[in-house]
């Protein structure tokens, strides 16, 4: 049975029947509809709809279960979009007003102002209903319709656009914008989820395209579209009614728990009537004017079709009816009495359904089942579901994977709404004038902008760089690859250097020559490594693959990639040595797990070494869980264990009774002996000292290892140090985490009051971050007063490491419920059940410490929050307001290497090649020690372990071509008008290396800005004769005075390939065309002199001619 078949059965109940015909035959009745729970609401609705075509109105008491509703209707009703209606407020907070869920209202109301014949389903809450909307009428008014082939007065349409509340901007990418580059115009209407960009011929309308905010280009062509201002905060006198008044009098209106919903409605116009009359700079609206009170609300339903789904009717009811129906019990991932309850029902004749998305889930059910020999029969729909039930009068039983294992089951919102994230850090990492960048021949400089330059009447554009003593350097735009942004320490400026001085070059090569030491030294252990004899683990057994199916979340597909890659490395004859990087939260443990086990499965010991006794308890906690259910002995080392216990577990160890040993670097001690160590898993690396890390060497080298790192690495470093170091990046957050709820506010102590009460009222902990150790006390004494009954400790850095350990012990026992500390609790901390994270002075952090730091929360299935204090907003400098607003924004798990955070960079370089590197980065800057480190590992490759790489990889041979030009091959001003999206697209071109980057590139200049200009075409066109040069060897192309001279250094005419091959091309080239050429020798070269070149594309032309010509007379 499908899950159609499911409804079709609701369908056919008599129940459902007669209710549907009274609905057919009669108005303003009120109908009770008891027994519903769980997710049988959701079959109630989507069968009910079946036979009720009518528009439904569906209200439920909170925004969280409207969502909840609404996907699971999204799974059963697939063939209908399913329409929400929200707040416009960012958290249904009065105070913050979204552009984005205005335009989902506004977008919403243009869809219901049209009759449905097949009936729509809209879903709401209190708050959101609350706030009154724009009659139809105006709605229409205000109206203002595009299509193709119309005609259009650009000029009229801005004014029209200005007077309607729109904004002009560079680039539009939220509602309420609009931009104008030549022909085309771009506008975020109020009535649709993307922008419209419309383009001109003359005064007729060519095309109509909707775009992507994110990458600016056009998905789809339209023929008309609708645009509307922001009517929420119009002043055009317009009426404001109830969202009741707006729908068809003919809807259906279904809703729970009336006086609930009742009380929310109440509660919020109180708290809008309070901040409008405490603080109206909010630009609160006046609740008189602009809210519905509970009253007004109640006395519209009246006029409706209603149906109440509560078991206590708020209306008296004209008819009720009844279901039979019990939600999912509690399973606990407990599968004994989940298949106790699976055969119950087939006894019963019941019929079992399990609902998931994932088929990797129902797989793991039924391989659990399996293990353990057992019989049982379910039906696997692969439907989302939120809340499963067992229907005793249709004798189905509807379970849901997520509740079977335990897991919270987040709902998933309509992001097409939201503000675009991409372009509010494209702000923050972009380069403006001011800046400082790094030339990879001049060093450090700052960016004073794009500038023109004329040279014998043509025009160039270049980007204009300062030095030290007022120097000044044009770089030509088709240089740009020779420079970088500078990113070094938060907060710490670089020093300029002089233009013609050798400080940049000896700091260069200084660099360069660390980096090779210590990139030769990496390479010399893993050719060690791979010449040594290790132990060959034995491939899976069933007890591995019941491990890895208890675990309670579903695996990341990098999950699943690392743990593959590691037990592959695991099973070959030579030492494993594999490094997986992950961020906070992403499950590098769990793959440690499955590690260990795998060898404890072959008799093999693992020693788990961790930088703090913390870390080590912890760890011992995490390990003893996971493994509680199989063969496996686990204790970890730490100086709080008794000296007698201490000698206990050596004598284990070295018996071979001990499988698993946690501990700090006391596991290096002599005195520690294992009877067979097979793996050795280190945790944070990194942060060991020297004389550890020798030790650790002289382990590794015939022992499997895996070392574990929460700092990201650098994308670039990861393809550097391929080759080098077996990696495993866990790049994915795991499915079904909560995002952790962000509020920025102004320091108020009613606020942190809340906060702390609220945690603790439901059993949790709280972390109080403030960076200042002396008034770490007072604050501390401040919480005790507000919330006397709350246990609270004070940590930081200063304190006595054996004082530190027992107090942050202690709070992860659960003695303490605040722990108010310095920022100590960045890294490392896992403690599920602290969920509120309270950072007083958040402008004084950089990104990655905020990051990390709200990362200590959220780790369980509990909502989990986040408060940034600052004393006034006024008093933050812009960089910290956008640090603070890009963190607020980016609630979800996993956005901080969507960030790329630049200063976790650093941090994970460093940690990765050495701390005294992090000197070299602050130096130099990041993107110019990767180049270098790049340069160095690629030497090193072909010149002293030449043999080693062979295989790996094929190196260009040519290094890259310079083009000196003065036609003028650019971006012109009147095509794209702001110099910053210049740059970007200059830098973007740059980065560009095949023919079909190249097309994808042309075609979205020819999308976003119109027809590409001549001067365009041949910048184009200058990229593919620079590629076409650096295949033939060619150093150097200058076009000027109508000659084209191409130079040869004499390093490149010694290569096998030069000799064999082009030069033979260019040769006979020469031969054919005597009067246009000639080869001239030069002192360190060879020059190739064509005339007359007048365009770019005659240069391209030659040189391709040149790559075609036939060798004749040489073969």
């Amino acid at each position: 049975m499908s899950f159609e078949q499911i409804i079709s059965r609701y369908k056919s109940t008599d129940n459902l029947q007669k209710l549907s015909a009274l609905i057919h035959d009669y108005s303003q009745l009120k109908v009770s509809v008891a027994g519903l729970k769980a997710s049988s609401k959701s079959f109630f609705i989507s069968a009910l709809h079946e036979l009720s075509k009518r528009d439904k109105l569906i209200i439920l008491s909170s925004r969280d279960d409207a969502i909840y509703l609404k996907n699971d209707l999204e799974s059963l009703i697939a063939k209908q979009k399913i329409l929400f209606f929200p707040s416009p407020f960012k958290n249904d907070d009065p105070r913050s007003r979204l552009n984005p869920l205005t335009l989902e209202r506004t977008d919403l109301l243009n869809k219901l102002k049209k009759p449905s014949s097949t009936g729509r389903i809209l879903i709401s809450y209190p708050q959101a209903l609350a706030e009154k909307v724009v009659s139809q009428d105006d709605l229409s008014e205000n109206t203002s319709q595009l299509s193709v082939d119309s005609k259009m007065d650009i000029d009229f349409m801005i004014d029209f656009l200005y007077a309607s509340g729109f904004e002009i901007t560079d680039f539009v990418n939220e509602a309420g914008y609009f931009s104008v580059r030549g022909g085309i115009v771009d506008i975020y209407s109020f009535a649709h989820p993307l922008p419209y960009r419309i383009e001109l011929l003359d005064d007729k309308i060519e095309s109509i395209r909707e775009f992507d905010p994110e990458t600016q280009l056009s998905t789809r062509n339209l023929n008309q579209v609708s645009i509307i201002p922001n009517l929420e905060k119009s002043n055009k006198g317009n009426q404001y009614i109830s969202l009741l008044e707006f729908i068809s009098p003919e809807t259906l209106v279904i809703f729970d728990q009336f006086s609930f919903i009742r009380d929310a409605l109440d509660k919020h116009l109180e708290d809008v009537k309070k901040l409008y009359k405490e603080n109206n700079s909010l630009q609160i609206p006046d609740p008189k004017k602009y809210y519905n009170s509970s009253d007004f609300i109640t006395n519209n339903l009246q006029l409706f079709n209603c149906i109440d789904l509560s078991n206590t009717p708020f209306f008296k009811a004209d008819e009720q009816f009844e279901f039979k129906i019990n939600p999912q019990p509690n399973f606990n991932k407990n599968f004994n009495i989940l298949g106790e309850s699976l055969r119950k029902n087939q006894d019963q004749k019941v019929q079992n359904f399990i609902f998931s998305e994932s088929s990797k889930q129902i797989e793991r059910i039924y391989e659990i089942f399996e293990d353990r020999n057992e019989e049982v029969q379910f039906t696997p729909i692969y439907k989302n579901l939120h809340a499963g039930f067992t229907d005793q009068n249709l004798n189905i039983a509807c379970f849901t994977e997520h509740e079977i294992f335990n897991r919270f089951h987040k709902y998933k919102e309509d992001k097409s709404y939201s503000k675009n994230k991409v372009l509010s850090l494209k702000e923050l990492y972009e380069l403006k004038p001011g800046d400082y960048v790094t030339h990879i021949n001049h060093g450090i400089g700052r960016f004073s902008g794009l500038q023109k330059i004329e040279t014998q009447g043509k025009t160039q554009e270049a980007m204009r760089l300062e030095y030290k003593g007022g120097d000044l350097l044009y770089v030509s735009i088709h240089s740009l690859h020779k420079i970088s942004r500078f990113v070094g320490k938060e907060g710490k400026e670089p020093k300029l250097h002089r233009l013609g001085s050798n400080s940049w070059e000896n700091l260069k090569n200084k660099t360069k020559g660390q980096v090779k030491d210590i990139a030769r030294g990496l390479i010399k252990l893993y050719a060690q490594r791979k010449a040594t004899e290790g132990f060959s683990f034995s491939p899976d057994t069933y007890l591995q693959t019941e491990l890895e199916a208890s675990f309670i979340y579903e695996d990341t597909p990098d999950q699943s990639k690392s743990t593959v890659e590691l037990k592959k490395d695991m099973e070959r004859a030579y030492p494993m040595d594999r490094l997986i990087c992950g961020d906070v939260g992403y499950g590098k443990t769990e793959v440690a797990i499955r590690a260990a086990f795998k060898a404890v499965a072959d008799s093999k010991q693992v020693a788990v070494l961790v930088p703090t006794t913390i870390l080590a308890f912890q760890h011992y906690k995490t390990f003893t869980d996971r493994l509680k259910e199989f063969p496996c002995n686990i204790d970890y080392l730490s100086r709080f264990k008794s000296a007698r216990k201490a000698t206990e577990i050596k004598k284990k160890m070295a018996d071979g009774k001990l499988d698993i040993v946690i501990g700090t670097h006391k596991l290096l001690s002599k005195d520690i002996q294992f009877k067979d160590l097979g793996l050795l898993i280190i945790d944070e690396e990194q942060k060991f000292g020297v004389a550890a890390k020798e030790k650790l060497r002289a382990t590794k080298i015939n022992v499997d290892t895996l070392s574990l790192t929460a700092t990201p690495i650098p994308r670039t470093l990861q393809f550097s140090l391929m080759g080098v170091r077996d990696l495993s990046i866990i790049n994915t957050p795991p499915p079904n985490r909560q995002a952790i709820d962000t509020t920025l506010k102004v320091f108020e102590k009613e606020t942190i009051q809340e906060a702390v009460e609220h945690e603790l009222s439901r059993g949790g902990q709280v972390f109080f971050v403030h960076n200042r150790i002396k008034d770490l006390k007072n604050l501390a004494d401040s919480i005790r007063a507000m919330v006397p009954y709350a246990k609270i400790a004070v940590a930081h850095g200063q304190m006595e490491g054996v004082d530190l350990e027992e107090i942050m012990l202690n709070f992860i026992d659960g003695y303490y419920d605040v722990l108010v500390s310095t920022n100590i609790i960045e890294s490392g901390l896992d403690i599920p059940n602290a969920n509120t994270i309270i950072i007083n002075d958040a402008q004084n952090f950089g990104l990655s410490d905020l990051y990390q730091m709200r990362g200590r929360v959220g780790r369980s299935n509990i909502k989990a929050y986040c408060y940034l204090f600052v004393h006034s907003f006024t008093a933050i400098t812009s960089d910290a307001r956008k640090r603070l607003a890009a963190i607020e924004e980016f609630t979800e798990l996993g956005s901080g290497l969507h960030i790329a955070m630049r200063d976790m960079d650093i941090r994970g370089a460093g940690n990765l090649l050495g701390a005294e590197q992090s000197g070299f980065i602050s130096e130099i800057g990041l993107d110019m020690y990767k180049k270098i480190l790049d340069e160095a590992l690629t030497e090193l490759k072909q010149e002293e372990f030449g043999s080693f790489f062979e295989e790996k990889e094929e190196v260009n041979l040519f290094k890259e071509c310079v083009v000196d030009t003065n036609m003028p091959a650019l971006l012109p001003d009147e095509y794209v008008s702001s110099v910053e999206e210049r740059l970007i697209l200059y830098n973007k071109l740059n980065r560009i290396f095949n023919e079909t980057e190249l097309a994808k590139f042309e075609k979205e200049l020819q999308d976003r800005f119109g027809r590409i200009p001549y001067q365009t075409n041949d910048l184009l066109d200058l990229i593919r004769l620079k590629w076409q040069a650096m295949e033939m060897g060619i150093e150097k192309i200058t076009l000027k005075n109508k000659l084209m001279r191409a130079f040869f250094p004499y390093s490149n005419t010694k290569n096998q390939k030069f000799q064999t091959t082009i030069l033979q091309k260019t040769l006979t080239f020469v031969k054919h065309n005597p009067g246009r050429c000639k080869f001239n020798e030069k002192p360190n070269g060879l020059e190739l002199v064509i005339k007359p070149i007048e365009f770019v594309d005659e240069a391209l032309e030659v040189i391709n001619s040149i790559n075609k010509a036939e060798m004749a007379g040489y073969q």
